[in-house]
């Protein structure tokens, strides 16, 4: 057996598939690409998940990846047990219809024995009980005595989800001796015991599971291997457990280095070692994936992380942040090869996790003195075994201390929480923040609005006219407080004296954009506006360190330009909506992005695709005609004088602001828009539909989107031109062509179809049988018409006089059912529909009918020839 290090290990897999003819593909991102499903990658398949079900088309047919992985489940008994760890890589080879059991069966063996080098004799294997294919190929091909080839059940050797690709497993392992055994004779993989280690997991995906849990076999078997790299490095150095392997003790050494504690020296101080030693290889690529701490999702689970690691490094004795140290080692260490993106993302790695973990410090030692004293004041030496709710709120909510980390520290002593307790002053909490809230449309970042931390500031927007200002920063807020200070990697609000950026509202998107001096670089990735219209932008540090200073404030003026297009072209859809339809148009909500719209509009039924030609003609037409866009200040009671529309004016006090097209739109609102309609360029009308009773949305593009549209359609008919060899003039006229050609053909082919089941009558009358002094017949058609088959059915049972039909075809994967029963079985209680609803049952379907005909469906063509052996037995 070759003892290779951790990385040497990764490297000698994807060199042997490469020599497979696998693509080797870098880790996939930690956070999951277009799946709703998943917070975090959490298996070496998941983003491959589209590629197994046929949503995406891989970029090889043979793929093998090293995947990091983050699990946190067991958050808990991380550095507790020997196998716990939140952050793991799994070593993956995977065919998308390509090879299957007999390939990757073969290529797992000569890898393990012959590339690493462990010993044949030290080696077993699993098969799921029904798997006799598995179980030959590993007897038969590869040599393996039967005595070590284990069946074993679905819950250990069979791969589902609860519907989709599913199939049987086989699983490898290393026998590490009698020592690591629980002394049974018979003990073999499937015990309990610690002797038998699984390296390698090979799913042989070859089903489709539907909804009612029936397994459809894939025309194409899929092959989804998993072997954690962690583990096998167990194997190769001859270690206990993953914290013991050479990339992972070079973590414990520098913890010690730091710490000045020698792991193995006490029992409990081990544990912080090793939760420490996981936690920072999930910090760092976590960040290193863009996640940044926060309250939520991803965010909490990074933030959580780094809580529970800067606590243990102060259960070791660290009053400081260290973990950055930490971070610089896994950073040099796992970005050499494979993982080079954390070499480039190092500076924004090192400043979140210093930015956090200070955060951190600076209220954990007032909270963890106070959880000290509740607990011996009022825990230990008691009865009581539970912290009650109201304090853990209070360590929470007054001094900032995570409720895990009081759920943890407690455990670790032996109490426990009143969770109960502690959410209801939560959900307490939440009431009040609502009914303190203004519940105004133009509340803006309401979720992170705190009234009393900005009621001291104001700020004057300067975006009508300008696009970039000289302006103050006078406050910054973090998690509802100001600070005096931001960091590289952190997200903020920052608040200045004046500002171009446009704060959502009134349907229209916050303007996004830079602020910056000479020391710091702030981007701007949205603004929002409070209840008392102050503008609020919300930053991430791109450099420096920020501080209340002079800046220079400029909005991404692209995107505006295109946000001014389409909010100004809502006014305009709007008139013509009215003209079109009638005046009981009236706008139902918007919004306004910078390659987008929606305009919602009560109408009580669907436009026809004349009425939307006409409202789309009338708007290019008004965006032609270069109306002069202009805005007027006035009073509300003026501005409904002057005819402007405005479904909202009870919100509107004071001076309001009207936007006037030409005279063809005259409308109060407080947006950004073009100084003249030809700014717009062109509109097109994308769809048209209903979104609830009585309010219809119409979404929409503008300028250079529409180019950008018209150039798709034209590059979809020169494609379409060139596939039907024809000119542009002559294509729908092809295409017409085409599609009578095909249903001529497939009359032809069901004609024939028909012609030849028809033919089979004499054949099918041959092979009558008889149970219980009863005729039957049986018959399985193939991609025939389930009309035709009931007429044949009738068919035979005439012929034949008295005699029960059961006739199945078999058409995309599905089957019918045709039984039909003679009447004189009919007066003997025998019916069609009772007879199809059972046999279509074992097939995984159900129908039913008349007592002489009925009809049912099936989903398993695997159960066919069961399902219509039924029959006799039902006779």
């Amino acid at each position: 057996m070759r003892n290779l290090k951790l990385h040497e290990i990764r490297s000698e897999y994807l060199k042997f598939f490469e020599s497979k003819q696998h693509l080797v593909l870098p880790s996939f991102s930690l956070i999951p690409k277009n799946d709703k499903s998943l917070l975090l990658i959490g298996a070496g398949m998941a983003p491959m998940k589209k590629y197994f079900t046929g949503e995406l088309t891989p970029p090889s047919k043979r793929v093998t990846t090293c995947q990091k992985c983050i699990r946190t489940g067991d958050i808990e008994n991380v550095g507790k047990t020997d196998r716990h760890a939140t952050f793991f890589e799994m070593l993956g080879n995977f065919s998308f219809g390509d090879y299957f059991k007999r390939e990757a069966i073969a290529w797992a063996w000569e890898f393990l024995t012959e590339v690493i080098e462990i010993s044949k004799d030290d080696l077993w294997v699993t098969v799921y009980y029904e798997d006799d294919e598995a179980f030959k190929i590993w007897n038969e091909e590869i040599g393996i005595p039967k005595e070590k080839i284990v069946r074993l059940g679905k819950e250990d050797n069979f791969w589902e989800l609860e519907v989709g690709p599913s199939g049987p497993c086989s699983e490898i392992f290393v026998d590490r001796g009698e020592k690591y055994g629980c002394g049974d004779k018979d003990c073999k993989p499937g015990c309990d015991c610690d002797r038998f280690i699984e390296v390698w997991n090979l799913v042989f995906t070859q089903f489709d599971k539907d909804e009612n849990g029936v397994y459809h076999p894939l025309k194409h078997p899929n092959i989804d291997t998993g072997m954690g790299l962690e583990r096998l490095a167990t194997v190769l150095q001859k270690t206990n457990n993953i914290f013991e392997i050479d990339a992972i003790q070079n973590i414990i050494h520098k913890i010690e280095e730091i710490t000045g504690y020698e792991y193995g020296s006490n029992e409990k101080l081990d544990v912080s070692v090793r939760v420490i030693a996981d936690h920072i290889r999930a910090i760092t690529f976590l960040i290193s994936d863009t996640v940044r701490p926060s309250n939520e999702g991803r965010g909490y689970v990074l933030r959580r992380l780094i809580r529970r690691a800067a606590r243990h490094g102060r259960i070791l004795g660290v009053k400081k942040s260290f973990l950055s140290e930490l971070a610089e080692l896994i950073i040099e260490s796992w970005g050499k090869d494979y993982y080079r993106e954390l070499k480039d993302n190092r500076d924004k790695i090192i400043a979140v996790i210093k930015s956090e973990e200070e955060k951190f410090l600076e209220t954990i030692e007032q909270g963890m003195t106070l959880l000290d004293n509740y607990i011996v004041k009022n825990l230990k030496g008691s009865d009581k075994d539970t912290l009650s709710g109201d304090i853990a709120f209070k360590l929470y909510d007054t001094f900032g201390f995570p409720i895990d980390l009081t759920i943890e520290i407690l455990a670790e002593n032996n109490f426990k929480v009143d969770l109960d307790g502690f959410n209801k002053n939560m959900e307490l909490q939440r009431q009040m923040a609502r009914s303190a809230r203004d519940d105004s449309d133009n509340t803006g970042w309401s979720s992170e609005e705190n009234d009393k931390i900005y009621e001291e500031f104001t700020n004057k927007f300067v975006g009508y006219e300008e696009e970039s200002t000289n302006a103050n920063i006078i406050a910054m807020v973090m998690e509802n407080k100001l600070v005096e200070k931001l960091n590289v990697g952190d997200k903020a609000i920052v608040i200045l004296d004046k500002t171009p950026f446009y704060g959502e509202s009134g349907g229209q998107v916050g303007d996004t954009g830079v602020i910056k001096s000479d020391s710091f670089l702030l981007k701007v990735i949205d603004t929002k506006k409070n209840s008392k219209g102050l503008h609020l932008h919300i930053v991430e540090v791109e450099a420096g360190i920020v501080t209340k200073s002079e800046v220079f404030a400029e909005i991404d003026k692209k995107r505006r330009t295109n946000i001014r297009r389409n909010h100004s072209v809502t006014h305009l859809l709007h008139k013509a909506l009215k003209e079109v339809l009638g005046s009981h148009v009236n706008q139902a909500g918007s919004e306004v992005f910078d390659n987008r719209l929606r305009f919602d509009f009560t109408h009580f039924e669907s436009m026809t695709k004349d009425e939307v030609n006409k409202v789309e003609k009338i708007v290019n037409e008004k965006i032609s005609e270069s109306l002069s866009v202009t805005t007027t200040i006035t009073t509300p009671e003026e501005a409904y004088k002057l005819g402007a529309v405005g479904l909202f004016e009870e919100k509107y006090s004071g001076e309001v602001r009207v936007v006037s097209m030409g005279d063809f739109s005259i409308e109060l609102c407080g947006g950004t828009h073009v100084k003249n309609t030809s700014e717009i360029l062109m509109f097109k009308i994308l769809s048209e539909g209903g979104i609830s009773s009585g309010v219809r949305r119409i979404e929409a593009i503008t300028g250079p989107s529409v180019y950008n549209y018209l150039n798709s359609l034209e590059s979809l008919r020169d494609e379409s031109v060139r596939f039907l060899k024809v000119s542009t003039s002559d294509m729908l006229d092809k295409i017409k062509s085409v599609v009578d050609l095909n249903k001529n053909y497939e009359k032809e082919i069901k004609d024939l179809k028909q012609k030849e089941a028809e033919n089979e009558v004499s054949n099918i009358i041959k092979s009558v049988k008889e149970h219980n002094s009863i005729n039957y017949v049986t018959y399985v058609f193939e991609d025939v018409d389930l009309n035709i088959v009931r007429n044949i059915a009738d068919e035979v049972r005439d012929k034949i006089g008295s005699v029960i039909v059961l006739f199945a075809t078999v058409s995309d994967g599905k089957i019918n059912f045709v039984c039909a029963v003679s009447k004189d079985l009919v007066k003997q209680n025998i019916s069609a529909g009772n007879i199809v609803r059972e046999v279509a049952k074992i097939a995984g379907g159900g129908g039913g009918g008349r007592a002489d005909m009925a009809t049912a469906g099936g989903k398993d063509i695997s159960k066919l020839d069961l399902a219509l052996s039924e029959l006799k037995n039902l006779i």
